[in-house]
């Protein structure tokens, strides 16, 4: 190979793992776990006249958070004018729209819960394409595109007829050379496995509840585990086929966030009928460890260097010991919660439904709080964060109407 050829090759090479490294490419981060890469540096405060990069209006509405790609980012978004279902390219170094792709065009469910979208699943990605979920004409509905738009295949996942007319809030993940779908309703409810490169079915197992929580797949126990709450449980499945591994019971029967882990540990919170936040052995005992009634409903939890972290819906910080479930301390902070926390540069932020960020160390020995930044009038999305900047899809009441904008905060 000439010498400029293997130069270039190199380059290309460094280039596309500093991306890789740089990019938010799923639902909750690199990792799925909230947690953002370990050298990240966001900042502390902001304000809509301050450490404002750019600012780009977002048509319709969505719940869907940033996904980012190398210099592009990806949403979802619903726009009830045509009731359309779309997907949104941003320029990230600029907040320009690149391109935007309708893949629905009508075939909205009658009903939904007054604080969903149509445009709730936030997109996944490996690197080369995206995998967009949408619930239509009483279905979900998958579908591939590749960076620039071109729809690459399509699949109906299955029927959506939940018993809750609330609507559809799950993420896809990647696992492998796979593509994991849940929809979890009284009827025809399931967890589905496609190949994500041509689209063809793998597996499917059934999961006849109600629950709009998103899968996560992760090493935990000494496995890979897809895991997933909902059923009045929280379970660990096999990856590979779908196959049960274990699974326990819960106090709550429907929830709406995703599972965090540690080691031989996963966590997880719940919040109908009752509330609950638990904390459950993944190993085939599925044994409980501890409890507590703590409600978190809509939003994850976080786990960091052996704590939990957790916003209740109503607005009750907490930290516990995750081997314990001691609490080690509570704070008022303002609700009510969609946004899940996210850990970046030590520190967590925690957005509130008004557009209130607030910024505190993950220290469990005291609740440390670093800034209160408000922006915009409401949020419900979850902010994405890499390259040093923050990536937040939020709401400003501009006379009788609500416009969405994405918003990159930065130095």
């Amino acid at each position: 190979m000439h010498a400029k050829t293997i130069s270039i090759f190199f380059l290309s090479c460094f280039w596309l793992q500093s991306a890789a490294a740089d990019d938010w490419r799923q639902w909750r981060g690199p990792s799925g776990n909230g947690k953002a890469a370990p050298d990240e540096a966001p900042p502390l405060r902001w304000s809509s006249d301050s450490s404002i990069v750019w600012k780009t209006a977002l048509p319709g509405r969505g719940h869907s958070s940033p996904t980012v790609v190398g210099n592009r980012i990806f949403l979802t978004t619903a726009d009830g004018k045509g009731q359309t279902q779309s997907v949104l390219c941003v320029d990230r170094n600029n907040g320009k729209r690149m391109w935007d792709r309708t893949l629905h065009k009508g075939g909205w469910v009658q009903q939904i819960h007054k604080k969903n979208t149509h445009a709730s699943p936030t997109i996944a990605s490996d690197g080369s394409g995206l995998f967009v979920l949408f619930h239509n004409e009483n279905r979900i509905i998958l579908t591939r595109l590749d960076l620039d738009g071109n729809q690459l295949w399509q699949q109906v996942a299955g029927d959506f007829r939940p018993y809750y007319p609330f609507g559809f809030a799950s993420s896809p993940t990647l696992s492998g050379k796979q593509v994991i779908v849940a929809a979890e309703s009284e009827k025809h409810g399931f967890l589905r496995s496609y190949d994500r490169t041509t689209g063809e079915p793998l597996w499917k197992t059934e999961r006849n509840s109600t629950s709009y929580s998103s899968p996560i797949v992760a090493r935990v126990a000494g496995r890979e585990q897809l895991l997933l709450s909902g059923d009045s449980s929280i379970s660990g499945f096999d990856p590979q086929n779908g196959k049960r591994l274990w699974t326990s019971p819960a106090n709550w029967k429907v929830s709406c966030g995703t599972l965090v882990w540690s080691k031989d540990k996963v966590f997880a919170s719940g919040g109908f009928p009752r509330g609950q936040t638990l904390c459950v052995k993944a190993d085939d005992s599925g044994q409980l460890v501890w409890q507590n009634r703590v409600k978190c409903y809509e939003q994850s939890l976080l786990f960091h260097e052996g704590y939990l972290y957790g916003i209740s819906d109503s607005g009750i910080g907490y930290c516990w010991d995750g081997e314990t479930g001691k609490e080690m301390w509570k704070t008022r902070m303002e609700g009510p919660v969609s946004s899940s926390p996210v850990l970046a540069g030590g520190n967590i932020y925690y957005t509130s439904e008004r557009g209130t960020t607030y910024v505190f160390r993950a220290n469990p020995n005291a609740y440390e709080e670093l800034a209160r930044n408000r922006l915009g009038d409401s949020a419900f999305a979850t902010p994405a964060f890499c390259g040093n900047r923050i990536y937040a899809r939020v709401g400003f009441d501009e006379g009788k109407q609500r416009q969405e904008y994405l918003v990159c905060i930065g130095r």
